[in-house]
């Protein structure tokens, strides 16, 4: 995290306490179970309501280890980074753990990338 990343909910504070040692990392994942997280969802039109597919598009880019989920601890976290992905302006506030069990297999987490 950059020097700059002031915490707005407890999911951010428990993610710097665990880079930071703080805490134990099963304990940040059991924070993160409980927690509501915002997925950026493809909007093929952009119409506020408009949808034409009936399964979500989430973010999700290649890298050398595999496929990406890319996940924000808040909507406002991933305005910056949505920028480079036409198309992913919105998207969806969710449990954690509804994602998870949605998602299926096969796939990496990234909370807060950039």
């Amino acid at each position: 995290m950059s020097a700059d990343f002031a915490p707005q909910n407890d999911l951010e504070r428990r993610l710097i306490a665990a880079q930071e040692g703080s805490i134990e990392p099963q304990d940040f994942i059991q924070t993160l179970l409980g927690s509501e997280v915002f997925m950026p969802i493809y909007e093929k039109h952009q119409i506020v309501g408009f949808q034409t597919e009936d399964r979500a598009r989430p973010l999700k880019i290649q890298t050398d280890e595999g496929e990406v989920l890319v996940l924000f601890t808040s909507p406002d976290r991933s305005k910056e980074f949505v920028r480079d992905f036409p198309g992913y302006g919105g998207g969806l506030v969710t449990d954690f753990t509804w994602i998870l069990e949605n998602m299926g297999i096969g796939f990496v987490v990234a909370l807060n990338p950039g």
